[in-house]
């Protein structure tokens, strides 16, 4: 029951203190406005190296199904602006071609 109460306030406190610390009727400090505008590109780009480190361009596939994958994804978010749209779709692309091509 502890644990429970525990990760529940770690949650509200977590999900509230950004809006009482910077209220809609407040402008946010430069240093927030400049985090909100790079991190999503960080994060992305931290997500693909996360994703390709372990790819192995010497085996049998040659890291073909990784890279028809990247493609999916680059294609998606092009063509929709959708990050969700974009991973699931390259994590289907990848999973199809690991299990029924390769």
């Amino acid at each position: 029951m502890l644990t429970i109460v525990a990760v529940v306030d770690g949650t509200m406190i977590t999900r509230f203190t950004p809006f009482l610390l910077f209220p809609e009727s407040k402008e946010p400090p430069r240093v927030i406005r400049y985090l909100g505008d790079v991190l999503p590109y960080a994060i992305g780009g931290l997500l693909v190296v996360y994703a390709l480190r372990n790819t192995d361009l010497t085996g049998p596939t040659r890291g073909i199904p990784e890279l028809v994958a990247l493609l999916v994804v680059v294609v998606l978010h092009l063509w929709r602006h959708s990050m969700i749209l974009s991973i699931a779709g390259g994590t289907i692309a990848y999973m199809l071609l690991v299990q029924f091509v390769f």
